[in-house]
């Protein structure tokens, strides 16, 4: 009898513990993106900017990093992600000065490094076009799996570009952490880069 008591009292006594833990460790927030931390790919890249500027992944360490592969030419998905992406960074205020966000082209073809300077900062200053040749365009798709096919136009420039709509996030460290779904606003974007800025 004594025995059952003291279980009862031991395990009376555990559900309090548990209970003040809890309560005293609300749970972490979770992303409102894909999280894909520990993913065995989209690791580095070595590309050049749209200043003529060398860039591999560590020139960024202490920022998030957003990564989106577009083309200057892309008449809806690109422009609107950039847009996206300016009213992100106008929301994080100061914060923002610790986000950089990098535009891929997938169109080394037309997307020149005057093309890009001239582009990409016109949605914000602090924005980088990036590009490589057709090979190092290939081996950057492939490393982050992103998906990019030449639709044949009416003229041989005339070309659109299917390709991967979404972003991805890198932390602080240079860790990849979130892939971003395109179009989703800017509040579930902005949420998540906090989370990574804290």
């Amino acid at each position: 009898m004594f025995n059952k008591i003291l279980s009862r009292g031991l395990f009376a006594a555990l559900v309090a513990i548990s209970l003040l833990l809890t309560a005293c460790n609300p749970p972490a927030e979770k992303f409102n993106n894909t999280d894909i931390t520990g993913i065995d790919y989209a690791k580095d890249f070595a590309l050049t900017d749209h200043t003529g500027k060398a860039r591999t992944l560590a020139d960024f360490k202490g920022k998030v990093v957003v990564m989106f592969f577009g083309y200057t030419q892309c008449p809806d998905v690109c422009p609107t992600t950039m847009v996206e992406m300016a009213g992100v960074m106008k929301q994080l205020g100061a914060q923002a000065d610790k986000v950089q966000v990098i535009f891929v082209t997938i169109d080394p073809e037309r997307d020149t490094q005057a093309l890009l300077a001239s582009y990409v900062p016109n949605f914000d200053s602090r924005f980088l076009g990036m590009y490589g040749d057709a090979a190092a365009t290939a081996k950057i798709a492939k490393d982050f799996k992103v998906y990019y096919q030449k639709v044949p136009g009416n003229t041989p420039d005339s070309y659109t570009m299917d390709h991967t709509a979404g972003s991805y996030v890198f932390d602080t460290e240079g860790h990849i952490r979130l892939f971003l779904r395109h179009g989703q606003g800017i509040e579930p974007v902005v949420h998540d880069l906090k989370l990574l800025l804290k």
